[in-house]
């Protein structure tokens, strides 16, 4: 087992062994054994003072903006339940292997694995309004500490790095793997606890099926129970994506084909029927990003109708942070 850094937060249910992880949910028991949820135990301290720091933080709507792969980790973040891809830091920490995470064990920031790798999660409890500068204090004190050990959630310094100054950003995007399950918590060959094992399974058993599609970039084909969706993050500016929605849902275009319906408005989300696979909605959502890209370039005023249904589409609009 390895020691906790002097940089990582208060003690908790600390230590990672080669795959025998402790892997638990906000509601489920505090792996403390004080026998409260754990967002009621040991993550409900740094929650609040996450909230707090979030209060005095104005939130960037585009907090990822410039880094390689911003819509792909938008949607990590947002939308996906399984997912990884390796990232590339600059300076003395070039040569470590990190592996951005959609989600972690016991909802945890970051773990340093016992082989050395360093998995840095986009979905965790809280965060201070700054993601990127979330992310970059989790790194940093993931790599101050020893192998074996989970970093705790942290408010991070108002003045510190963000996740951009720790990365090289040369590269064009992101390296995305979508997993079935959570299985990519394990370590290959590792010995896992029956506990643990079980928990695995409780947590795979909400993991929906995803697909990434490969005809546009960071859309994502889901299945949630009985009924699929195509999720799809654009990096069009919010008020221009809007209008260019607005155009072609006037228009009747907003749709994929038959049986599909746009239900949503920024970060677009459209209903499918529930026997359509990924791949049938490839061919589709290729022709809706060139309709896309005309009403984009349309920069004339929205007539009355587009206005109406611009109206329409912000009345029902969820827009993730």
């Amino acid at each position: 087992m390895g020691k906790k850094s002097s940089r990582t937060a208060k003690a908790g249910p600390a230590k990672v062994l080669d795959g025998d992880i402790p892997v638990v949910g906000a509601r489920e028991a505090c792996p403390c054994g004080s026998g409260r949820r754990y967002k009621a135990c040991h993550g409900r301290e740094a929650a609040a003072a996450a909230q707090q720091q979030a209060a005095a933080t104005t939130a960037s709507k585009r907090p990822f903006e410039g880094l390689p792969g911003e819509t792909d980790i938008v949607a990590m973040r947002e939308l996906v339940p399984a997912a990884t891809a390796p990232l590339k830091l600059v300076g003395e920490h070039a040569d470590r292997k990190i592996t951005l995470a959609t989600v972690l064990p016991m909802a945890a920031p970051a773990v340093h694995r016992d082989t050395g790798e360093i998995m840095l999660a986009l979905q965790t409890l809280a965060t201070s309004g700054d993601p990127d500068r979330d992310l970059a204090d989790a790194l940093l004190r993931a790599l101050d500490s020893t192998p074996g050990t989970v970093v705790d959630s942290a408010a991070p310094s108002p003045d510190g790095p963000r996740l951009r100054d720790l990365l090289d950003t040369s590269a064009e995007g992101l390296d995305i793997t979508v997993h079935d399950d959570f299985g990519f918590w394990i370590i290959d060959g590792a010995d896992v606890s029956a506990e643990a094992q079980l928990s695995l399974e409780h947590a795979n058993a909400a993991a929906y099926p995803t697909k990434k599609l490969e005809s546009v970039p960071s859309a994502y084909w889901t299945r949630i129970r009985e009924k699929g969706h195509l999720r799809w993050v654009m990096p069009h500016e919010e008020e221009k994506l809007m209008d260019a929605l607005a155009r072609l849902h006037a228009a009747k275009q907003s749709g994929l084909g038959e049986g599909t319906r746009y239900v949503g408005a920024f970060r677009p989300v459209w209903d499918l029927p529930k026997e359509m696979e990924a791949a049938e909605i490839e061919k589709p959502a290729a022709e809706f990003a060139e309709r896309l890209a005309e009403a984009l370039a349309d920069e004339s005023p929205l007539s009355n109708e587009e206005r109406r249904a611009r109206a329409g589409l912000v009345s029902r609009q969820v827009t993730l942070r």
